[in-house]
């Protein structure tokens, strides 16, 4: 069963699309009741990291996702602003997030960049593998993923990336930590790769 959180940000439909075609149940946790047994959790997020912050701490479910998470090791997958949120902070805004993965969520600077790029980082890329995973299980250098962002995960643990992406500069674009995993890109609108992707999520 996957439990997909509901809080005002996300395209929740997309991943219960998948999950359905996938023959795997699915359950929306738009509050701490329909969320309290979770077994697998999705985190989606669109949008200004700020926002989606508050308006986690607003469904009331953010105290029980903490405990879920951190104190009974529920597996979590967070997706675009929902990986950017397991961080300590944005420089997008001033709210802490989570503080689930050791890191940090920077805006790409073009000035570093040394060929003429566009923002935001909008469409299909690449990823590379850093390490074998679970989550990354059937995925090559070659494999592509839609992305759209103008932040990006910085691990502040190198272990914690499995998976990075170029864009003007390699980026952390999937991260893990014990139960708790997070891609920059959106695995719902990323066909095959995504379907795969959160088939692994499930398997987990």
């Amino acid at each position: 069963m996957i439990t997909i959180i509901n809080y005002g940000l996300g395209n929740i439909s997309a991943f219960k699309n998948v999950y359905k075609r996938l023959n795997v149940p699915v359950k929306i946790a738009s509050s701490k009741d329909e969320l309290a047994d979770a077994k697998k959790i999705i985190l989606p997020g669109v949008g200004a990291f700020d926002h989606a912050m508050r308006l986690l701490q607003e469904s009331g479910m953010r105290e029980l996702l903490d405990d879920l998470v951190m104190k009974q090791n529920v597996p979590v997958l967070g997706i675009c602003v929902g990986m950017q949120m397991l961080a300590k902070s944005s420089e997008e805004g001033n709210l802490p997030g989570l503080c689930w993965i050791d890191g940090l969520v920077k805006k790409f600077d073009p000035a570093k960049i040394s060929h003429q790029t566009k923002f935001p980082h909008m469409g299909w890329n690449t990823i590379t593998p850093d390490r074998e995973n679970t989550l990354m299980t059937g995925f090559t250098d070659e494999s592509k993923f839609y992305f759209l962002h103008s932040f990006y995960f910085a691990c502040n643990q190198p272990e914690n990336s499995i998976a990075t992406t170029e864009y003007g500069i390699r980026f952390d674009s999937a991260v893990n930590k014990d139960n708790i995993f997070g891609v920059q890109f959106h695995p719902e609108k990323s066909h095959n790769n995504g379907i795969e992707l959160l088939h692994n999520f499930a398997k987990l």
